[in-house]
């Protein structure tokens, strides 16, 4: 299976593709797609051309999108959700379930912690990853929602399996 995490931006927006045999997880590739413009319609059409190509190029089968971190400048949150909105439009474009987990929940799956900072996403990043070397630090935490999701996917079809198993 292989899935593609992306980190919403306005400016930068990383992108991440794993893939996934039984419990193992290898990089496929990363990067950021860099939104150029001055108003918002032009950033966010490139954000879509951008994700569009990567997605058309690695072909995911699944895909999970981090969700917005609401903090106390409601006109900033406001904007990024936008740019969420274009990162979660266009896997749903391509046929695909789109995941989404909280900043939180990302870091405590990844580092083990919910409040760890970016250096400690990338290096966890590369030790599960080997030789990935993350783009910058939105491709590691677009690597690190592929990985939250991976994980989630097997948990849920294990407990699919044991419940079915039951009957």
């Amino acid at each position: 299976m292989r899935v593609i995490g992306i980190d919403p931006g306005l400016r930068n927006c990383g992108w991440g593709v794993i893939d996934v045999e039984g419990s193992r997880q290898r990089h496929v590739a990363n990067g950021t797609v860099r939104a150029q413009g001055t108003d918002m319609g032009t950033r966010l059409l490139n954000l879509h051309k951008g994700l569009t190509a990567v997605i058309a190029l690695h072909r995911p089968d699944a895909a999970a999108v981090e969700n917005t971190f609401v903090n106390r400048d409601g006109a900033g949150t406001l904007k990024l959700g936008q740019a969420r909105g274009v990162a979660m439009l266009v896997p749903a474009q391509a046929g695909l379930d789109v995941g989404e987990y909280a900043p939180n929940a990302v870091k405590k799956a990844i580092v083990g912690t919910g409040h760890a900072a970016k250096e400690q996403i990338a290096h966890m990043v590369r030790m599960q990853l080997p030789g990935c070397d993350p783009e910058s630090p939105d491709a590691a935490d677009a690597l690190a929602i592929a990985m939250c999701h991976a994980f989630h996917l097997q948990s849920s079809n294990r407990l699919a399996a044991a419940i079915g198993a039951g009957r």
